[in-house]
């Protein structure tokens, strides 16, 4: 395969199908490293495609080293928690435990340890790392010591890296080329959980250009049951507002919960949904402003049937959010978070923007009075048509990863 191996349309088989073709053939052993720090997507996205491999039959280890999310971890599989990392803010140092206290050397060492412990039970034939080597820099501590342990091993597993389609534009010298030259010394291919018509890797990471290693699309990853049908425009009775499942958006869950009463909509519902990041005392904050109209929650888990009957949905802009409100059909106000120079959410809704798909509202610009005009606007446009991107990407990620084992 050339590094341009763009991979759209792929059909997936139902489960029945799978199971049968996996009991021709001895299953394929996959491991997955994933590490959550402020946010939940990256869980969600490799979750989705973990769960993909496990209906194809294969035999799937899941190594998480985040905080536990209940109802987040994928179903049929082999789930391996590591002690859990995370960081307070958008900063993203230092790297915390649990309970929020700085890591020292001996949480390094046994994280470690426990990292080569799960692979060698895993005893798996393909690895893949989300993220990193284009990310997850702070957690060199552990997958080093594992990649050195995987050239050791006889036979060699291969090495994939799992990635988004938008990578956040690195701001210190040498950190894009140092990232390929990792890509380039250990890894055998690269999933990029995007169409290759909305988003190239080399946009935001140039040295893509130049790389070795082969680059694959796999089209978006986004839920595998199907979207609930938009319902009629006289049955689309809520404002829906969320903000992801991390903790950096309650700012846009505050605006929307006072630009409400500035809306032209407010006879609707609006439901404000609050992420699993976000600390109890905050979330009690928030919900002390409903009232009748107005409802504050916790995430729920049918968003999408949320969405199909949403007049107007208000979020901001992270990759799992995005899918679900595209495939929805639902008019999008997004706020893409911005916080400590991110670059990706801005990135993305600059292009969905541009197709038309939603309306940007900088975060810079961000008040309640801005946002009820914002919502406003949306409300009163036409139903948009989905776009023709590749939403399969789960299903095309398991498939891809099974052409990487080494007897196939």
């Amino acid at each position: 395969m050339t590094p341009d191996t763009v991979v759209s349309g792929t059909q997936p088989l139902d489960r029945s199908m799978r199971v049968q073709q996996a009991a021709s053939r001895a299953p394929l052993r996959v491991m997955f490293w994933v590490q959550h720090l402020l946010g939940t997507g990256h869980l969600e996205r490799v979750r989705r495609i973990a769960e993909a491999l496990a209906d194809r039959g294969e035999i799937v280890h899941f190594v998480t080293g985040g905080v536990p999310i209940a109802g987040r971890m994928p179903r049929d599989v082999h789930i391996v928690q590591l002690p859990p990392i995370r960081v307070s803010d958008v900063s993203f140092n230092p790297l915390r435990d649990e309970f929020l206290q700085p890591i020292d050397e001996d949480f390094r060492r046994d994280r470690a340890r426990r990292v080569l412990a799960a692979f060698e039970e895993a005893n798996p034939s393909i690895v893949v790392f989300e993220t990193f080597p284009f990310g997850r820099r702070s957690l060199r501590f552990e997958l080093f010591p594992l990649l050195e342990h995987v050239a050791r091993t006889t036979p060699r597993p291969r090495l994939i890296a799992s990635v988004r389609e938008i990578l956040q534009l690195e701001e210190v010298a040498g950190r894009d080329a140092e990232a390929w030259e990792l890509a380039d010394r250990w890894f055998d291919g690269i999933l990029v959980h995007g169409d290759a018509g909305f988003a190239r890797l080399e946009e935001t990471s140039p040295f893509a250009a130049r790389s070795r290693v082969p680059i694959h699309y796999t089209g978006f990853v986004t839920a595998p049951d199907t979207a609930p049908p938009r319902v009629p425009r006289d049955e689309q009775d809520e404002i829906v507002v969320s903000a992801g499942g991390g903790g950096t958006g309650t700012h846009v869950l505050e605006a929307a919960i006072h630009a409400r009463k500035l809306s032209k909509w407010r006879n609707l519902t609006w439901r404000v949904l609050v992420g699993p990041g976000v600390a109890e005392s905050r979330y009690r904050e928030l919900a002390a402003h409903a009232e009748p109209g107005l409802v504050v929650e916790r995430n729920r888990p049918d968003f999408p049937a949320l969405l199909a009957r949403a007049r107007v949905s208000v979020s901001q802009a992270g990759y799992n959010t995005v899918m679900d409100v595209l495939r929805s059909g639902a008019p999008a106000v997004m706020v893409p978070f911005a916080g400590r120079r991110e670059t990706e959410q801005r990135m993305r809704t600059e292009r969905l923007a541009t197709l038309g798909a939603i309306d940007l509202l900088d975060e810079r610009d961000l008040s309640p009075p801005a946002l009820a005009a914002a919502v406003d606007r949306a409300a009163e446009r036409d139903e948009r048509s989905a776009l023709a991107f590749d939403m399969d990407g789960a299903s095309a990620s398991a498939a891809l990863i099974a052409t990487y084992a080494p007897d196939r």
